[in-house]
């Protein structure tokens, strides 16, 4: 007899996939039914106060910031708001505004140095201490030790080293207190290196933990048999183990542009971007809330650097959602 036959003598169709697996929506909504009230209010804060403070303090200041770039503004009554279109943009990217374009090149530079010279001293470290040698916490620990500092404390620290009068370099050369001291923030044509050391100082020890963590989950028969190959210790690394890491370079990779275009503190706290020092995040800051307030040239510097910084992170998603397909 077939299976329609028995299902007409009264025999109970077979439940469906969904119900069997408690997956159906009268069962979802059963469940929340059975949700005290007491219940669905705390999920409800879980929820919402996170949302709120996300929404409040990055999504509506971003979006001002976006309609305030299309308009000329003191910062001093909203009823001085004065819309002048893409007047703002235009002064930027005409020159108008000089230090505009010596602020794109030392972010540029910025990255340079972050990308071909930290980076790669990052992963040194992280190769070395990976080979677990004698004392390997203690030179982790000490490596990571700027990445846990703020970077008030970082600044304040390299403006002890750098000052011209009781600075330890100067001490060193024995110049300190002397007409001969370089005043190593004040000086337009090393002021950016000085502070480029300072930074990279900090993202090192940041890189060398990422590329540790990635090192300790590479299958260690990789390394066997490349060895029992005949490859050495540096042809193992760059031809098996550094392609592994492509994740964890994918993520540095972002990391290192986004660190560039929002770098600001070490700047702000050493010297407050003078003598040359301009960054992107500098100039935001020194238009927005500096002597010559100009909110709506400010909104417009960071709306510039808001599109900068956003391709690398879509990038970044668009590349993981693939691999999660693929």
């Amino acid at each position: 007899m077939t299976a329609s036959a028995n299902r007409g003598l009264g025999e109970p169709a077979a439940p469906s996939g969904r119900r069997r697996f408690g997956f159906s929506r009268g069962a979802a909504r059963r469940r929340f039914s059975l949700l005290t009230r007491r219940d669905k209010l705390v999920l409800g804060l879980m929820v919402g106060i996170p949302t709120f403070i996300h929404v409040f303090f990055i999504w509506l200041p971003t979006i001002a910031s976006g309609v305030l770039s299309f308009t000329s503004w003191n910062g001093i009554g909203l009823d001085k708001i004065r819309f002048i279109g893409l007047k703002n943009y235009t002064d930027l990217f005409t020159g108008v505004y000089p230090p505009f374009w010596p602020a794109i090149q030392h972010n540029l530079i910025w990255l340079a140095v972050f990308t071909f010279v930290a980076t790669p001293i990052g992963i040194f470290f992280a190769v070395l201490l990976d080979k677990e040698i004698r004392g390997t916490r203690i030179y982790q620990s000490a490596l990571y030790l700027p990445v846990v500092l703020s970077l008030a404390i970082v600044g304040f620290i390299w403006q002890l080293i750098y000052s011209p009068d009781q600075g330890l370099i100067n001490s060193l050369l024995g110049t300190a207190k002397t007409p001969d001291a370089t005043d190593w923030l004040g000086d337009r044509s090393i002021n950016l290196w000085m502070i480029l050391i300072a930074a990279g100082w900090r993202h090192v020890g940041y890189i060398m933990v990422l590329y540790l963590a990635g090192l300790k989950s590479v299958d260690p028969n990789l390394k066997e048999a490349a060895a029992i190959d005949g490859a050495t210790e540096t042809q193992t690394f760059f031809r098996v183990v550094f392609p592994v890491l492509r994740p964890i370079n994918l993520v540095v990779i972002v990391i290192t542009v986004i660190e560039s275009l929002r770098a600001f503190d070490l700047v702000f706290i050493t010297n407050r971007g003078l003598n040359g020092l301009e960054l992107l995040s500098v100039l935001v800051t020194n238009n927005i809330i500096g002597e010559a307030s100009r909110i709506g040239f400010g909104s417009a510097i960071a709306m510039i650097l808001l599109v900068v910084s956003v391709g690398p992170i879509i990038y970044y998603l668009t590349r993981s959602l693939r691999a999660e397909q693929a």
